[in-house]
């Protein structure tokens, strides 16, 4: 069994839902980034989205297109991204690492190669925003040779003669975006949320992880009770940047407030089902 497979698994034993948690790899300097990312396992998160920097993120609100901006500033990149993900894996052998973003820099990279060194990193699975499963033939085939789960998104416009095609090939879970439009603008609707969750398991056996607009603990409780896990990133992203000094770089205290939104949203999740 993959870590992801294993997660959910352990997951579905303990009769809870999970907490997927998102940043972006190396904002707002490579330091701090690796000092979250360290913690945010500890502090309640079940798997981890790394996002990989981009200059266009087509998908994303302000909150993260502005913590993209901040990690290419600091000289990140999708080679020092893999490198930050070698050395949390050193630290932890069993959460799941899912590198989350857009086709271009893999494009560059060469598919290939990035699932072979991904995986060789100790990265777990990949959701590309940009790339549909009509599109994604050039990455979907060497990620399964590497043994790197691509991760396919489903989203409220997914309806019953599109689904089949979304889920044909997927592998760890489905990623239901919760709200129609970018990350961060709007709050998901736990009712609308649950009905498509059961309209999606009507297609695959895949867990279910919904995200886009989970801005609270409460919220991602609602969430927690209908998908297999819950995946929070703009109000996380908003923390750390509430803790950056007027020059963009890192306060004090930054790790320690991220990493207590971390674990008030975890609270909210693991006790959503009454366990």
């Amino acid at each position: 069994m993959s870590r992801i497979e294993r997660r959910f698994a352990q997951l579905k034993q303990e009769g809870r839902a999970g907490l997927v948690i998102y940043l972006m790899a190396g904002d707002p300097d490579p330091d701090t980034s690796l000092a979250l990312f360290e913690g945010v396992a500890e502090a309640g998160a079940d798997l981890i989205e790394i996002g990989m920097p981009f200059s266009d993120p087509m998908a994303d609100g302000p909150s993260i297109q502005a913590a993209g901006l901040r990690a290419l500033k600091a000289g990140a990149t999708l080679r020092s991204t893999l490198a930050m993900v070698r050395r949390l894996r050193e630290r932890d052998a069993d959460t799941p690492f899912v590198l989350m973003g857009y086709y271009n820099p893999i494009y560059r990279y060469g598919a290939e190669a990035f699932a072979k060194d991904a995986v060789a990193a100790g990265v777990d699975g990949a959701i590309i925003v940009d790339l549909p499963p009509e599109e994604d033939a050039e990455l979907a085939g060497p990620a399964r040779a590497a043994g790197l789960d691509l991760v396919r998104l489903a989203t409220p416009t997914s309806d019953e003669a599109r689904l089949p095609a979304v889920v044909n090939h997927a592998s760890g879970f489905i990623y239901y975006v919760a709200i129609a439009g970018i990350t961060g603008t709007r709050s998901a609707d736990a009712a609308a949320v649950r009905a498509a969750i059961e309209r999606l398991r009507k297609f695959t056996k895949l867990p279910v992880a919904a995200g886009f607009g989970i801005k609270n603990p409460a919220q991602a409780a609602d969430v927690a009770k209908a998908a297999d896990a819950a995946a929070i990133g703009t109000v996380i992203v908003d923390r750390l940047a509430l803790n950056l000094d007027p020059d963009g770089r890192a306060k004090p205290g930054l790790v320690d407030a991220v990493l207590a939104d971390i674990r008030a949203l975890a609270a909210g999740v693991r006790t959503a089902r009454g366990t």
